[in-house]
């Protein structure tokens, strides 16, 4: 059979079964998706003539609770399942099934696993036998026990903290799981081969680590002697189908008629912070926004780690990179941001501002670039303002506090904030503008505002987006210019009777 190793004679005995070590055990990386790899190969050679035995970081065998439900496996199954594991990469030939493409692998290896427990007699119902076969599949190929959680498209955040502990985010509210790693160097062993996928390193040395999956989900990697009880692992889940205003409507995020005035204000070009905490879904309602962008204009994103997902087909992608061993090579924000003025972009997209490359994006936004948008971390517009002025003051700018405020006055738009509530909702709390400066006071009047009325009776809070009562925004002309004008006048008066 393809991808198994023989002896001299042509053939193997399976070995005896040994526990499994502590290091990492060899394994076929991970195929990514759309990958040119051959669907078929030549069958394996004998032994001797084989190509030597390919060492590939990959964790050992690991534990993993069902995909269904979160109980506890017994000690018994993971003794079986250890010993299942030993046998199988004693008798596959790991060289040649890195040449398969993952669904061969996986077949492959299913194949071989079946042999081993019908050889060795385990006695196992079909279905704790199929369990098997999936929980070693994955540790061969995927990622361990965290392959279940990421195929879950109601999961929101996946937090490991150390081997034993795992949490998931379901519907706004945190539960613990079933799953657990065998010990600390598995889940380290499963995180370097994650963040190994995007060029990026986590160990001893370089214990921080942010990276992303395939989907473009969110990966924070924090390692020992950083991470105390082992290393932490969180990923912030994407899902499959990626939302749009119009679904964040029936989610309740934001009314009909606020949806409308989110559109046009993505499609004229306003200049846009959206503000929120962390978990609060900023990006996804960044995302939201820039479907309504014109497909003929020429975008630029920057980000730590690529996790938009434009579908304009002129979009150009930029990410940081960390430094190297020597602590040379680092590409900031900044470094990023001052290039895309260099692209003729008509639009700049920041993944997350952090520190001072505010000020650069600020200064695109004032100077040709409208429509520019990005995300910053605070708690209500006006402290996403006084957060802007902080950050410009992080870069040394020995500016005068009005000429910042003058200068974030004449850049900034539109602020949308977004907050996560206390019962787990994700809500869009206000939609404000940027309307000038009285002496040193920069000016901003609300839109939108989410007001919360109470709660049921199973604690979910009830509320409603209500108009401001403002008429004509400081937006208004731009609107007209794109002929928008009606739509922005029939929404807001729609908003104004829904109120009264």
């Amino acid at each position: 059979m393809f991808g198994r190793r023989g002896s001299d004679s042509g053939t193997k005995e399976l070995p005896a079964f040994r526990p499994p070590a502590s290091t990492p055990v060899p394994a076929a990386p991970r195929e990514p998706e759309g990958d040119g790899a051959a669907a078929t190969a030549a069958p394996a050679a004998p032994a001797a003539a084989a190509a030597p035995r390919r060492v590939v970081e990959a964790p050992p065998m690991v534990p993993e609770a069902p995909r269904r439900g979160n109980r506890e496996r017994s000690e018994s199954y993971y003794d079986t399942k250890s010993q299942v594991f030993s046998a199988l990469i004693d008798t596959i030939d790991l060289s040649q099934l890195a040449k398969l493409d993952p669904d061969s692998a996986r077949e492959e290896i299913r194949d071989i696993v079946n042999d081993i427990i019908a050889i060795k007699n385990f006695a196992m119902s079909i279905a704790e036998q199929e369990e098997l076969l999936e929980d070693i599949c994955n540790d061969v190929l995927g990622y361990g026990p965290l392959e279940p959680l990421l195929a879950r498209d109601d999961i929101a955040d996946i937090m490991v903290n150390g081997a034993k502990q795992v949490f998931i985010e379901v519907n706004g509210k945190v539960e613990q799981t079933g799953i657990r790693f065998r010990d600390n160097q598995q889940l380290l062993n499963i995180c370097q081969r994650i963040v190994s996928q995007v060029g990026r390193r986590v160990d001893e040395s370089s214990p921080i680590c942010d990276a992303r999956l395939p989907d473009g989900s969110r990966v924070n990697v924090i390692a020992p002697p950083l991470a105390i009880d082992g290393t932490a692992l969180t990923i912030r889940k994407f899902k499959k189908d990626k939302l749009t205003l119009d679904q964040l409507v029936r989610f309740g995020a934001i009314s009909p008629e606020g949806a409308e005035v989110l559109k046009i204000i993505g499609r004229v070009r306003c200049n846009v912070v959206i503000s929120g905490g962390t978990g609060s879904g900023k990006t996804t309602l960044l995302n939201c926004l820039t479907n309504y962008i014109d497909r003929d204009e020429r975008i630029i994103t920057c980000e730590d780690s690529a996790e938009l997902q434009l579908q304009q087909p002129h979009t150009v992608r930029l990410e940081t990179r960390p430094p190297n061993l020597e602590g040379e090579g680092e590409i900031t924000m900044r470094d990023l941001v001052k290039n895309c003025l260099r692209m003729r972009p008509e639009r700049i997209i920041v993944g997350e501002v952090r520190g001072p490359e505010v000020f650069d994006l600020l200064q695109a936004m004032n100077t040709g670039h409208d429509g520019s948008m990005g995300t910053i971390h605070s708690n209500s517009p006006r402290e996403c303002l006084n957060r802007i002025e902080s950050m410009i003051a992080m870069g040394g700018y020995s500016l005068p506090q009005k000429t910042v405020r003058e200068i974030v006055v004449g850049s900034v738009d539109v602020i949308i904030q977004a907050a996560r509530l206390r019962d787990g909702s994700r809500r869009i709390t206000h939609v404000t503008e940027v309307v000038g400066m009285e002496g040193d006071v920069v000016i901003t009047q609300d839109l939108i505002l989410y007001n919360i009325k109470g709660e049921d009776q199973n604690g979910r809070l009830i509320g409603e987006h209500v108009s401001t009562g403002i008429g004509r925004p400081a937006f208004w002309d731009r609107a007209r210019y794109y002929g928008e004008e009606a739509r922005l006048a029939a929404a807001l008066e729609a908003m104004e009777k829904r109120a009264a």
